[in-house]
């Protein structure tokens, strides 16, 4: 027989689960072109989280643009510091 978890159970997992989505494995990392720092989790090869720290206006190449920067990609800078980082294996790529 099938029974729901209890509200409190469900609630509490939920938490952790937002927890470790947004925080857990997420490091600074320092442009290394205009020294902005945001934090940075890779989840695969192809999947990187950015969480910017500050305005995207530190950043000349967001500042260069016209539109909202949440509709951007991320600066072509900031991502080759990023992959430098990986290719140093000073940032860890999760295996799969």
């Amino acid at each position: 027989m099938w029974a729901k978890a209890p509200v409190a159970d469900v609630s509490a997992q939920t938490t952790a689960d937002r927890r470790g989505f947004l925080g857990d494995g997420l490091r600074p990392v320092e442009c290394t072109a205009c020294g902005t720092c945001v934090l940075v989790k890779k989840s695969s090869e192809h999947h990187t989280s950015i969480q910017w720290q500050t305005s995207t206006d530190s950043c000349p190449e967001y500042a260069a643009q016209n539109k909202p920067s949440a509709l951007l990609d991320t600066c072509s800078k900031l991502r080759a510091s990023i992959e430098s980082l990986v290719a140093d294996g000073l940032l860890e790529v999760p295996d799969g």
